[in-house]
């Protein structure tokens, strides 16, 4: 009975060797894969932030009305001026017409008798 205990015993030592050796593995895995993302993350995150400055730098206002002047002929662009603007108060809004009625209902009234 004793010799059966121990075969039991060494058996499960080493099916939980298994598992820990092959759950080290994924672990070394997952955390090779979390590196990779964070180094894919770092680059597109530089990459956002130089799109970032090449965009304010192409959108510089004196860069902007330059071309306008280049461009007048062909776009007839004008510069903005504050007068250009209007104010909220100034935007009429079009009134948007009632749906048709496509179900009347009948109201009636019922008169209380007063006592």
């Amino acid at each position: 009975m004793r010799s059966v205990f121990y075969v039991l015993t060494a058996c499960l030592v080493m099916v939980l060797a298994v598992w820990a050796y092959r759950q080290n593995y994924e672990t070394q895995a997952s955390l090779r894969e979390v590196r990779e993302l964070r180094s894919e993350i770092a680059e597109l995150r530089e990459r956002a932030g130089v799109l970032r400055a090449e965009w304010a730098y192409l959108n510089r206002p004196e860069r902007l009305a330059d071309l306008a002047d280049m461009n007048f002929d062909r776009l007839e662009l004008l510069p903005l001026r504050p007068d250009h603007f209007g104010h909220i108060d100034q935007i009429t809004y079009p009134i948007e017409p009632l749906p048709p009625i496509m179900v009347p209902i009948e109201v009636m009234s019922r008169l209380r008798d007063s006592e």
